[in-house]
């Protein structure tokens, strides 16, 4: 007997879910390759540990962009490698199931059918990240009630309200995590003219990130490259100089949520006002986006339990109902 996987295919991680057993996979979405003989090294994480202190010959390479694939090669061999690490030595061909981003194309989903389908895949389904999210969040979407989701992922953010086990309307833009990460690296080589890597980037995001007024003062001391001298130097951050750093792009995620609102059906946004707006992903996780958001929409907000593994529990689980929900299978 086969078995069914859900995948989060994201820019930044890839998760994978297996009927019966849950999370089995969480790992970046990295490759490194020997540059002199186009052999594979590493994935996800022993290929992540390279990123920033590999050397001439060895390339570590992210094959996923804006949350489509830019690398087809790598990325079906990544999913190759990846999904016999989930099946061991079972026979049968699986099933799966792979989210993408709401506005993709037909060429790009094609692109992940494919890509799925030369890693060992029998049959390959497609789903929208925020109906994913929303199945891997505890909602019932099969109701004619609208409910509004936003996923916050690595190269995506994707909105949607959701009617009757699909996306009434939905929007896709790439402003998510990486854009946050890209921007602190942006504003401390401008303002502290000191060269620091996507890790310390997403380190700082964390530790003291923000996109509202926290109630204290934090602060991190973080080691970059000063671009006077070449050497190594350590500077301090604290979260005032973070929120005003990040907040703009935060604003692009809210314009486009208020954008998806305005174009949805009255009665949709009426039953949105009543039970509120659901935020899944890592971004999600950002300090303050959810009030932000709620602050600039009045509707109140909730963060999903499992933020970061929603769309994979979602991908999942909605291989017991393939028939409600409009995937396009690979031939």
């Amino acid at each position: 007997m086969s078995e069914d996987i859900g995948i989060d295919l994201g820019t930044a991680s890839i998760i994978a879910y297996n009927k019966g057993k849950g999370i089995v996979l969480r790992e970046p979405t990295v490759v490194s390759v020997d540059k002199n003989t186009n052999e594979i090294i590493a994935y996800g994480k022993e290929a992540q540990k390279m990123l920033g202190r590999n050397p001439e010959y060895i390339e570590v390479i992210k094959p996923l962009k804006d949350g489509v694939i830019s690398n087809f090669t790598l990325t079906s061999k990544m999913l190759r490698h990846f999904m016999k690490k989930i099946l061991g030595k079972k026979v049968i061909a699986p099933r799966v199931m792979i989210c993408v981003p709401s506005l993709i194309t037909e060429v790009e989903k094609r692109a992940v059918i494919d890509a799925a389908m030369s890693a060992g895949a029998r049959k390959v389904y497609l789903i929208e990240e925020p109906v994913a999210a929303a199945i891997g969040a505890g909602i019932d979407i099969s109701k004619p009630v609208g409910n509004l989701v936003i996923d916050i992922g690595g190269g995506t953010t994707d909105i949607a309200v959701i009617s009757i086990g699909g996306s009434v309307v939905s929007t896709s833009i790439k402003t998510a995590g990486n854009k946050f990460d890209d921007t602190i690296i942006r504003y401390v080589k401008k303002k502290y003219k000191t060269l620091i890597g996507e890790r310390t980037a997403e380190e700082i995001k964390m530790a003291v990130g923000g996109v509202y007024p926290r109630e204290e003062d934090v602060t991190i001391k973080v080691r970059g490259r000063s671009l006077e001298s070449g050497l190594p130097v350590e500077i301090e951050l604290n979260d005032q100089e973070m929120l005003k750093s990040l907040l703009p792009d935060a604003l692009k995620i809210v314009e486009s949520l208020k954008s998806t609102i305005e174009k949805a059906p009255p009665e949709l946004v009426e039953d949105i006002s009543e039970k509120g707006i659901y935020m899944t992903g890592g971004g999600s996780l950002l300090y303050g986006i959810d009030k932000l958001i709620e602050e600039s929409t009045g509707i109140k907000v909730m963060i999903a339990q499992d933020a970061v593994s929603c769309v994979a529990i979602g991908t999942g689980k909605a291989l017991d109902n393939l028939d409600t929900l409009e995937s396009k299978s690979g031939k």
